[in-house]
């Protein structure tokens, strides 16, 4: 899909695609510079809300686990370059 940017920068998001990612007036969007492309990621309203249920079958003591680990990889990562954690 091609768009064209006018002279004050702007440009229109087909309907097509504002309505598959839910894209009202007032929709906040990130754009993320990936060096070679640019992406267009649309914000929820309330982040809060839409997160809810994200690690549904998570234990805490899953989370702890995956905290320990990345514990772990930071240690070795100070170590390696002689500084004390």
């Amino acid at each position: 899909m091609t768009l064209t940017v006018s002279t004050k920068g702007q440009m229109v998001i087909p309907t097509k695609i504002r309505k598959k990612y839910n894209i009202h007036p007032q929709t906040k969007v990130e754009l993320i510079d990936k060096g070679n492309e640019i992406v267009i990621i649309p914000l929820p309203k309330d982040p809060f809300r839409d997160a809810r249920g994200i690690l549904k079958g998570v234990s805490t003591q899953d989370l702890l686990k995956f905290r320990q680990q990345e514990k772990r990889i930071e240690q070795q990562k100070y170590k390696k370059y002689g500084i004390s954690a």
